[in-house]
């Protein structure tokens, strides 16, 4: 069968071996001893390095089957694309990260965005944003890659009074819903923000413990600051982890020995 790439371990190195540094200048070769590991559960545990020290742990977020040049490319630029980036949101608490490499795009979707500005604008962070259309009110599902856990967000907005006010957070519905269901549901959480939560260094807290094991986020935004026409969001992106990652620590041994049963 064709031999798997997790791309959390050998994007880098199949890059270079096929020519692709160049396209990707983002990657960094791993070293010797990290880009060996093939699985998740094969990562040194974080507190398990010789001497105490702390090792993070890397997440599988894909994998590519195959030695094609251009479809791995393909599959690495799309991964990129997601990287929030380096030195940036230095607001995250320690433990968290940005969640926006782990969503995907392809199962997200929007009701009353406009169409001079779609949904797709506040996941990248320029001049771009989603606004909505008829009213001020938006209907925006986001689904994960992978099960999540939830501890903040970012939901940025202009201060023209634009931005959005009341919304409800709704989780791992199991169909889409409307805008009527929407204000008769029981939300998973209900916020009215501030105009400083929606500043770019605002970090909106959830209630963790409702968060746990999130597949899609469904929000409804119901009003904005200003009981303008129309509302705007400039950035959006979720703060947390991978449920997979959270577990590394229930691994008692990293490489079993031969003969050694998992």
């Amino acid at each position: 069968m064709p031999r798997q790439i997790p791309l959390w371990a050998r994007a880098s190195s199949a890059a270079a071996r096929l020519g692709l540094s160049s396209v990707c200048p983002q990657l960094r070769p791993l070293p010797a001893d990290r880009a060996r590991l093939q699985r998740p559960e094969q990562q040194i545990p974080a507190g398990h390095l010789p001497g105490g020290g702390r090792a993070p742990v890397p997440v599988r977020i894909d994998q590519y089957q195959g030695a094609d040049a251009v479809g791995l490319e393909e599959k690495i630029k799309q991964h990129l694309e997601n990287d929030p980036g380096t030195g940036e949101d230095t607001d995250i608490p320690k433990g968290y990260m940005d969640l926006m490499p782990f969503i995907n795009k392809a199962g997200c979707e929007c009701l009353n965005e406009s169409d001079e500005h779609g949904f797709e604008n506040c996941f990248r962070k320029d001049a771009s944003y989603l606004e909505s259309d008829c009213d001020e009110q938006l209907l925006l599902t986001v689904a994960f890659s992978q099960p999540v856990k939830l501890y903040s967000m970012k939901l940025q907005g202009p201060d023209n009074g634009q931005g959005p006010k009341a919304i409800k957070i709704f989780i791992n519905l199991p169909r889409s819903m409307d805008f009527e269901e929407a204000e008769r549901s029981e939300a998973t959480q209900a916020l009215e923000l501030g105009p400083d939560d929606i500043r770019p260094e605002g970090l909106i807290p959830l209630r963790y413990v409702k968060f746990q094991n999130v597949n899609s986020v469904t929000l409804f935004v119901q009003s904005n600051h200003g009981e303008e026409e129309t509302t705007r969001i400039s950035y959006f992106t979720f703060i947390g982890t991978p449920v997979q990652a959270t577990n590394m620590n229930d691994f008692k041994r990293v490489v079993g020995k031969k003969g050694e049963s998992h």
